[in-house]
């Protein structure tokens, strides 16, 4: 069937909320390299947040990380959308006076200013698996270098200084939770797009699998678009097929499901 290019949400589609893959993801990767298919992470995530070795055992050729702003075929950068200087220090000046928990995310490293954070889980999880990522914004002002970032909105009125914030990013939401802020017309379908670009991969070969909002773009962007059975009812409208859930066996019935093992 040639050779084909399927891309991986990380959270909820490659592992679940304790960085469990199961077995028969580990098997439908080797399954997938047998056959001559490309496999690429594309995650919202941004590079100094895709270090787990569990995660990048599984033997991917590429990386689209940060919602499309950053692209890597085998250790190569093919593609980087850094957030302007000027973007970046008006961005804070806007954030500054709600003492939000904010996260600026870079390809390098995780700036973040721990006490505004609290009892947050989200923090204890970034201590826990990229502490030797993580940096002050405070501080460390003239040296920030980011592609997207992150705010923790649970119990907060945040319209506002959001419609603000619009003028520069695109709003992602996931719930009541949080928001992802991403430079605008920049997602992981665009992404996708830059990669195939560069490697010269045509659009009728492209697969995606993913769960969440930040990935309803590159669902509908795709060929074929695969939603986890444990995904929002949102993505699963636009996707092509809707396979199980991940710890019954997703990714492996997805890809059975479309011949590429």
């Amino acid at each position: 069937m040639g050779t084909k290019a399927i891309f991986f949400d990380i959270d909820g589609t490659l592992w679940d909320e304790k960085f469990q893959i199961p077995e028969s993801t580990k098997k439908a990767f080797e399954m997938l390299k047998n056959n001559g298919h490309l496999t690429f992470i594309c995650s919202g995530r941004t590079l100094s947040y895709i270090q787990d070795e569990r995660l990048l055992a599984l033997g991917f050729d590429g990386i689209v990380a940060g919602c499309g702003t950053y692209v890597e075929k085998a250790g190569e950068v093919l593609f980087y959308k850094r957030i302007e200087e000027e973007v970046l220090e008006r961005t804070l000046k806007i954030l500054k006076p709600y003492h939000y928990p904010v996260v600026l995310e870079g390809r390098e490293y995780l700036y973040v200013d721990e006490d505004t954070f609290a009892d947050d889980p989200f923090l204890k999880v970034l201590q826990a698996t990229v502490a030797d990522r993580l940096r002050p914004i405070t501080g460390n002002e003239d040296q920030l270098e980011a592609s997207k970032l992150s705010i923790d909105i649970r119990g907060r009125e945040c319209k506002g200084v959001l419609d603000r914030l619009s003028k520069d990013y695109d709003i992602i939401y996931h719930g009541t939770d949080f928001v992802e802020l991403v430079p605008g017309n920049f997602s992981k379908a665009t992404g996708i797009e830059k990669t195939c670009e560069c490697l010269q991969i045509a659009h009728e070969d492209t697969y995606a699998f993913g769960d969440s909002m930040n990935d309803y773009d590159m669902i509908h962007y795709v060929q074929h678009g695969i939603v986890m059975g444990n995904g929002l009812d949102e993505v699963k409208a636009v996707a092509d097929y809707v396979t199980s859930d991940l710890h019954k066996d997703g990714i492996y019935n997805g890809l059975h499901h479309f011949g590429l093992i």
